[in-house]
């Protein structure tokens, strides 16, 4: 209770002196003064386009006989041209054809660039490699040539150009956004978002757009600039709005005949175009950077270990049919052009309600067996073989839009790093709103307020307040929390949680344990926990399976797991928990003995390309002899469900079982 009213305390704290909130995009924007500069100057170049003749003092084809070339005076502030044409006038109203231009090809050039890059960066796949071929063809192509062609065949139309303009530049935006969604979909909470059972489409939309928008602004404005100075190049040629109508870049291409005489007439008009392609510029690194800035990424510390206090080991399973059930197992990985097989024929099956912890050192696969079953595996792994039944339905056997209905709503994931499974995009209540309509179809009231009700379960203190949060501004228990609530927006049947405390500190760790317990004895759900803690084994789980170099080394009670192990990698992975040791250790201190050093296992597991023939654990192992190196050891049952891959399970107890000749 002391420790709920402190961190209420400290949250509440935290609350008072909270930093208001930040502005929105354009007050950032805004904030830089060059940003702020360059939006100026482009919103007066906008208005003056619209406004056009409306605002010119004369038309831009009148003639003044009695002014032809002169220089500033009060009737023209800039002068008139060699035939008495008002400059300041023609410089209003060809900032419209010079504006429409470049919007043409603006459009053009994102309408292809964004959405195939992503599509191809998301995908991959023949759609990947077709869309790189095409890229090559295009970008191979001579474009001012290109160009001459289209107002050849169009008969000088400037929006035809301007349009084959925005196709020929899209190759190099595709690549762009090709390249940054590569990168962004191998993010945690990409995965995350697929695990919870989110839409291919809605993913793109919502978690891979708004971060690389940033990258795509920075584009669009320099190729804004860049169709500026084409346009007014070919105005420039005589291909632009036909005399007299005026452009910017006709006026120089009028003003460069009488260069000699008349010099400042070019000043305008280039003046303005320079001015622009500068603010584009300036504009697409502001927007940039204020988007950049509106996230920020955090990294988890990596601290120790807590004993669980809260115990429910014999928890009874129930005589009912499996929730699921997972037979001959095997995941492949690529390394070096060679397939190796680093989960090999895992069977396990979890009963509604059972919790199932599942153990083992680093690099043992538990990992990839959770992934493998959600079908979430990341590139260059995949399932080779076996079968993952979920209430007798084939998951193998179903299609990507069948699966994505089964993740989030039936199967649900908890990720290791909360904090990096969460877009940091997006707000906490954004993120679980999502969640529950697309499980549920709720109204977004409805959402809002199943929202707060997740957040209530799990435990977290004025859920209004965490709903309207980003994840940078939790901590890791509180992330952890909202990882947890978002598990269980679409009440799954299956709660599978990859080293939920791992990232924790002592205190976070066992009300997080806590938590997990409570959930699973209020929902009824099953849960698979990975861990290599036997803590949390105990306090948690109903069954135990030990894993050792991607293999089943053991399946027990967690009872009979404690008491009575049947595999020398299960006891000595008992015998070096820190746990038991510094309990034996006061024992003796107590008695005036010395305090024992932590016993640790000698080796490392073997690597997937260096294991032989019999039992992997034979190198690290005590009690092995040669048959253990010798045959296919298989998975055999050692009494009333338990089971275990040794040959001398009688002897596990009675001697040391591991090797020091290894160490």
């Amino acid at each position: 209770m002391t420790e709920v009213l402190v961190e209420t305390t400290a949250t509440s704290a935290a609350t008072k002196l909270a930093p208001p909130r930040r502005p929105k995009l354009v007050g950032r924007v805004l904030k830089n003064p060059l940003g702020l500069m360059a939006s100026l100057w482009i919103l007066l170049v906008v208005a003056v386009a619209v406004a056009g003749q409306r605002i010119a003092p004369y038309s831009p084809t009148d003639i003044d006989l009695n002014a032809i070339a002169s220089g500033f005076t009060g009737e023209h502030l800039l002068g008139t041209d060699s035939l008495g044409r008002d400059v300041l006038s023609r410089l209003i109203v060809g900032t419209t054809p010079s504006a429409e231009g470049v919007v043409v090809a603006v459009l053009v050039f994102a309408a292809i660039g964004i959405p195939v890059g992503v599509l191809a960066g998301y995908y991959g796949g023949w759609l990947d490699a077709a869309v790189g071929r095409v890229n090559d063809i295009v970008m191979s192509l001579p474009g001012l040539i290109l160009l001459l062609v289209v107002l050849a065949v169009f008969s000088h139309n400037q929006d035809a150009a301007m349009i084959a303009l925005g196709i020929l530049g899209a190759p190099g935006l595709i690549r762009v956004t090709r390249a940054v969604t590569m990168s962004v979909r191998e993010e945690l909470y990409i995965a995350a978002a697929r695990v919870f059972g989110l839409t291919g489409f809605r993913i793109l939309v919502r978690h891979v757009l708004p971060r690389i928008q940033s990258t795509a602004i920075v584009q669009l404005a320099l190729f804004a600039a860049a169709a500026l100075a084409v346009q007014s190049g070919l105005a420039f040629l005589g291909f632009g709005p036909q005399p007299p109508a005026p452009s910017w870049g006709g006026m120089i291409g009028d003003a460069s005949a009488e260069i000699m005489s008349q010099p400042w007439q070019i000043v305008p008009p280039g003046l303005a175009i320079g001015l622009t392609m500068v603010a584009f510029g300036l504009l697409g690194n502001s927007i940039r950077d204020a988007v950049a800035s509106s996230w920020s990424h955090i990294q988890s510390d990596l601290l120790r270990r807590h004993k669980p206090t809260r115990n429910t080991i014999g928890k009874p399973i129930g005589a009912r049919g499996a929730l699921l059930s997972v037979r001959g197992l095997c995941v492949t990985v690529v390394r070096d052009g060679v397939k190796q097989t680093v989960v090999r024929s895992v069977d396990l099956d979890i009963m509604p309600g059972e919790t199932v912890g599942v153990v083992g050192e680093s690099g043992c696969g538990k990992t990839l067996t959770s992934l493998g079953i959600l079908g979430a595996l990341p590139p260059g792994a995949q399932v080779s073989a076996g079968s993952v039944m979920l209430r007798g339905e084939n998951l193998g056997e179903m299609t990507a839009v069948q699966r994505d209905a089964v993740r989030g709503r039936r199967i649900a994931y908890v990720s290791q790093e909360p904090a990096l499974a969460l877009d940091p995009m997006f707000s906490v209540g954004s993120q679980l709103r999502e969640a529950v309509r697309r499980h549920h179809g709720l109204s977004r009231k409805e959402a809002d307020a199943r929202v707060l009700e997740l957040l209530e379960m799990v435990r977290l203190p004025e859920p209004a307040l965490i709903s309207r949060k980003y994840p940078h501004q939790l901590s890791g228990g509180m992330a952890q929390r909202v990882g947890i609530a978002l598990a269980l927006s679409g009440q799954p049947e299956l709660l599978i949680a990859d080293e939920p405390t791992t990232a924790l500190d002592v205190t976070t760790q066992a009300e997080i344990l806590s938590l997990l317990a409570e959930l699973n004895d209020e929902t009824g759900m099953a849960t698979l926990i990975v861990t290599h803690d036997w803590g949390v084994v105990a306090s948690l789980c109903d069954r135990a399976v030990v894993m050792y170099a991607g293999e089943v080394a053991e399946v027990a009670p967690v009872t009979d797991v404690f008491s009575d192990p049947k595999h020398p990698y299960t006891a000595a992975l008992l015998r070096s928990n820190p746990h038991v040791v510094l309990e034996l250790g006061s024992d003796r201190a107590g008695e005036g003995g010395d305090i024992p050093r932590l016993p640790t296992i000698p080796g490392e597991v073997p690597a997937p390309g260096a294991l032989g023939v019999g039992c992997a654990f034979a190198d690290r192992c005590a009690i092995s002899g040669a048959e253990c190196r010798t045959g296919l050891i298989l998975l055999e049952s050692r009494g009333p469900n338990h089971s275990s891959r040794c040959l001398r399970p009688n002897q596990v107890n009675n001697r040391e079982v591991v090797s020091h000749e290894t160490a």
